[in-house]
């Protein structure tokens, strides 16, 4: 941890503890919820190997929780809706 860290503290908009993917339909979803304050905001990353690239859609979303296991949950609930809605027109 760098010096000032320590002595100002993390900064807002710090990613949260990274989980093991999960895996829907092909793609990887991983949960990164974003602490900010007491809060933590619902994000994530999908990722998906077309040809040989991998491809990845990051989001981000208004919505905060309380606990970092409920955003990261929510995460993985937004992320199937998007692939279930977008498919790979998501990269």
């Amino acid at each position: 941890m760098s010096l000032f860290k320590r002595l100002f503290g993390g900064s807002s908009g710090e990613t949260a503890s990274a989980a093991e993917p999960e895996t829907y339909n092909g793609f990887r979803i991983f949960a990164e919820p974003v602490k900010e304050g007491g809060q933590y905001r619902l994000g994530g990353r999908i990722e998906k190997e077309v040809d040989g690239e991998l491809k990845t859609h990051s989001f981000i979303r208004a919505d905060t929780f309380g606990a970092e296991e409920q955003a990261a949950e929510m995460a993985v609930f937004k992320a199937k809706q998007l692939i279930d809605q977008m498919g790979d027109r998501l990269f």
